[in-house]
């Protein structure tokens, strides 16, 4: 998925681990001496002394989540056609941008922000003891490159770095899901646990079009096995380890709504807390089946977001695209 060019990943496409840099005295008091220290002396950590930053292709688009916390920003990635520069989430609307896709001669490439732009995200926050930085998968971008060598900058001590594993709304539940925690007060060790259920335990699926945009986007990886099917078959596809992997593949778009619920009822049970969020690309009518289908399938599901893909995730994964996420955060 996102960008095309640019990418940053270098040494750091190997490593799982998100913290860099050392511990700050009376913040990460007690990290270098384990998890079991920082359990027994807690730093207590709230919406007024943290902050979250995100990259756009969280699909949370900064406008929307800064109505809602004072303590996020979105940095936004580069869609480029031919030398027009687009910001992600900034400089069109959903339904503008895949009309353009749509007849555009030539695909769009993409590109990761610069280390400055996060460095900006950065200094604004300056004001925050703590930065949670979350990214999507290493693999799909060198965006999480970027951030870090913007946290070297401003510096590591204070920016905790976070590679998600995963793409598009997935991200921004986990910030969601921070979010909630910051609002009641929270501890380092609570949000590390948090993170790592989160990366074993979110689910998402969705289907394309055509395969047509991750082909030529090269970000298919091993879905590359469905390519060249039918126009009338529809790959089901999820996000495992940072990487798009296939599920399956259906025939027609009530079989894909049908998969999408037998993945989602396997994957859950209806109990409070379950929280759900869809993503489309310019893909409107599939936004009330799957939230129908996850409310009859879960009647205590939480439907928390419902977003337009953005231009960057849009162009890898191309018109009439829809995604769905969950995540049990009791």
């Amino acid at each position: 998925m996102p960008d095309s060019r640019g990418d940053a990943r270098g040494a750091h496409s190997g490593a799982r681990r998100r913290c860099i840099g050392p511990s700050r005295e009376g913040l990460f008091d007690g990290r270098d001496r384990g998890r079991d220290t920082v359990s027994r002396h807690p730093v207590n950590l709230t919406s007024e002394n943290t902050a979250i930053v995100l990259d756009s292709t969280s699909d949370f688009p900064e406008a929307k989540a800064r109505e809602r916390f004072d303590n996020i920003r979105v940095v936004p990635l580069h869609v480029l056609f031919g030398s027009e520069d687009i910001l992600d989430h900034v400089g069109i609307s959903g339904h503008d941008f895949y009309e353009r896709l749509r007849s555009a001669p030539a695909l769009p490439t993409t590109a990761q922000p610069k280390p400055g732009e996060f460095l900006r995200a950065y200094e604004d926050l300056a004001r925050y003891d703590r930065i949670y930085s979350l990214h999507l998968s290493r693999e799909l971008s060198g965006t999480y490159g970027s951030a870090v060598q913007a946290a070297g900058i401003f510096g590591a001590d204070r920016v905790r770095l976070i590679d998600s594993e995963t793409a598009s709304l997935a991200v921004a539940m986990l910030a969601l899901a921070i979010e909630r925690r910051l609002a009641r007060g929270t501890s380092d060790a609570e949000i590390e646990e948090l993170i790592d259920r989160f990366k074993r335990d979110n689910g998402v699926v969705f289907t394309v079009g055509t395969l047509e945009y991750l082909q030529r986007g090269g970000r298919i990886g091993k879905a590359q096995a469905l390519a060249g099917t039918l126009l009338s078959v529809k790959p089901i596809l999820s996000v495992e380890s940072g990487v798009v992997v296939p599920v399956g593949r259906v025939r027609g778009r009530q079989k894909a709504l049908a998969e999408f619920r037998r993945l989602f009822e396997e994957a859950t049970e209806d109990r409070p807390g379950l929280r759900v969020a869809i993503a489309h690309a310019d893909a409107p009518e599939w936004v009330e089946d799957v939230s129908a289908l996850a409310l009859e399938s879960r009647p205590l599901a939480e439907i928390e977001l419902v977003e337009n893909l953005g231009a960057v995730v849009g162009t890898h994964a191309g018109p009439g695209s829809v995604g769905f996420f969950w995540f049990q955060d009791d």
